[in-house]
């Protein structure tokens, strides 16, 4: 017996194959296997420089970031300590000194 992948919205066991979609009975979720290969890839962060990127490491900042509904601005080499990472745009949670939580997007990190 093949192993079909369990559907990403509620889990199912139940998923079949129909032509290039996989279908889930229970809840009538159709995706491609195309799309699984993304999901799974999308769960790795990577920073600016492509290092990937894990709960508690220490991060540069490498461009001035405007701080939203502030005028205060990240400056370029801020070190950020013990980052966690979420799932969104801003995909870093963090506190920076000085200014407070704040949400990161990777792209403007880069590991130490």
């Amino acid at each position: 017996m093949s192993e079909l992948p369990n559907c990403p919205q509620c889990n199912s066991e139940y998923t079949y194959n129909d032509g290039s979609l996989y279908v889930c009975p229970e809840c009538g979720h159709e995706w491609s296997l195309d799309t699984t290969i993304e999901d799974e890839k999308s769960s790795v962060i990577k920073d600016a420089n492509g290092n990937i990127l894990q709960d508690g490491d220490t991060v540069t900042v490498i461009k001035d970031l405007k701080v939203k509904g502030s005028s205060t601005v990240v400056k370029v080499g801020t070190k950020v300590k013990n980052i966690r990472l979420v799932d969104g745009d801003h995909d870093i949670d963090c506190k920076i000194s000085g200014i407070g939580a704040m949400k990161l997007k990777s792209a403007f990190v880069k590991k130490i």
